[in-house]
């Protein structure tokens, strides 16, 4: 029980509190207020989730080399283990960056869950339940029970078919971003499993929980993708094959003859560093016409002269 109250007025209160008191300041609408108060929480949370994302993306470029590692030493657990630390040494990466950000992350998102299921109380039974938890706020107490029509749905009933096909779909979008590539062919396996069992699995089970709890994992994919879209683009969605577009474009061209052996060897061949310069006609350093003279003296001076007899 210590624990059970801790859990409540340190996290679950304040946030459900604070839960209907945004739901008064957005026209009574629960649906808005539960995107708007999802929103806010991951913003709060966002310094955690962006190193947790630069941690994921550090080890997932060391994994070709951690594969080779694996094959190198597959018969000495304790030299792997070693090469393993190292590698994380020299690259600068925490194995436990990923986990860490993970834990503080999840009891909000726990309370958060807890706080609209709860907020969604329409028996007596729940309203009772509700009111224990609820502030001496005059604000709180007039909100109490709360408006549950969103765009039709009404947010304490099961969730709609459709509303279950796009929380699937937004968390395959999501995890096909972050899912690193592999080319062991049991861990492709693995993964693909992966990518394909969690979507069906939230999306059945959305069809068993109110639609307010569905909207709420709409919105945390959403911001998800978006959140994984600014730190490392579509990633695994959209792979591309083609050759990474310069950075500047044609302004600054990169020298390519060095990826191509071939073409540096042919350019190397007709550069006009390497060829040989045009022979150049030898200027007299006294000029055209001065040249012209002298060699007509020379040829007068050349001549017999005629002697008088």
């Amino acid at each position: 029980m210590g624990i059970i109250a801790v859990w409540n007025q340190i996290i679950f209160e304040p946030m459900i509190n604070g839960l209907i008191v945004l739901y008064s300041g957005l026209f009574q609408n629960f649906g808005l207020t539960i995107i708007i108060f999802t929103i806010i929480i991951r913003l709060v949370l966002h310094p955690l989730t962006m190193k947790q994302l630069r941690s994921s993306k550090a080890m997932q470029t060391l994994q070709p080399k951690i594969q080779e590692l694996q094959r190198k030493y597959a018969k000495d657990k304790q030299k792997l283990q070693q090469e393993t630390m190292k590698l994380y040494k020299e690259g600068g990466i925490n194995p436990m960056g990923c986990l860490v950000p993970m834990l503080v992350q999840l009891p909000i998102w726990i309370a958060l869950y807890q706080s609209i299921i709860r907020s969604l109380a329409i028996t007596p039974e729940s309203l009772l339940e509700l009111s224990e938890h609820l502030y001496s706020w005059p604000v709180v107490h007039q909100m109490v029970p709360l408006n549950e029509w969103f765009l039709g749905l009404n947010l304490a009933e099961n969730s709609p078919f459709p509303l279950a096909i796009l929380v699937g779909g937004t968390m395959w979008v999501q995890q096909k971003m972050v899912a690193a590539p592999n080319t062991d062919p049991k861990q492709q396996s693995m993964s693909r499993m992966m990518l394909w069992m969690m979507p069906i699995m939230f999306g059945t089970l959305t069809l068993q929980f109110p639609s307010g709890l569905a909207l709420y994992w709409v919105v945390m994919n959403i911001v998800g993708v978006a959140t994984q879209y600014f730190v490392g683009g579509w990633g695994g969605l959209f792979p591309k094959d083609t050759p990474k577009q310069m950075p500047w474009g044609g302004l600054f061209p990169k020298d390519t003859t060095k990826q191509m052996p071939e073409k540096a060897e042919a350019v190397a061949a007709i550069s006009p560093k390497e060829a040989p310069a045009p022979r150049q006609k030898k200027r007299s350093k006294y000029g055209k016409s001065r040249g012209k003279r002298k060699d007509s003296r020379r040829s007068h001076s050349a001549r017999p002269r005629a002697t008088g007899t």
